[in-house]
């Protein structure tokens, strides 16, 4: 399978509601918030499915790489969807493709890459992904 780009091609969709202080003065939603709702979607979609505090295991997720391809500028007010699937489920780490839409559009507005890289809570030793983890992500890996 090509690498997901359209809303359809991604198993799980997580909606984020816009902020006012999203936008900057070019009246669109600043690139660095694309980011953020990356961070969001990714966490807030573990700490759902998972049921647990993810901050809380005794393995965490720290963020080791994101990119982000702007396609398009995206608005406030109106809610995006971060569309969420799995490249790649490693041993110590999670590799997710995600991409923004916003309205009705199948087309993203911007395409991403997400590393969570898995380290003990305490001595920040790398690890392997908590099984708890792994059984949340497992549906949205793609080959």
């Amino acid at each position: 399978m090509s690498e997901p780009r359209l809303r359809t091609d991604f198993p799980a969709l997580r909606t984020i509601t816009t902020r006012w202080s999203d936008e900057d003065v070019y009246g669109h939603v600043n690139n660095v918030v694309y980011y953020s709702y990356f961070d969001t979607a990714v966490n807030g979609y573990l700490l759902d499915v998972t049921g647990t505090d993810i901050r809380r295991l005794d393995a965490v997720g720290l963020v080791a790489e994101t990119q982000c391809e702007f396609l398009r500028e995206l608005g406030y007010p109106a809610d995006v969807q971060v569309g969420l699937s799995v490249t790649r489920l490693g041993t110590s780490s999670i590799v997710y493709r995600l991409a923004i839409f916003q309205g009705d559009s199948d087309e993203p507005a911007a395409i991403g890459r997400f590393v969570h890289v898995y380290v003990d809570a305490q001595t920040r030793a790398v690890t392997p992904v908590p099984d708890v983890i792994r059984a949340a992500v497992t549906p949205l890996v793609q080959s």
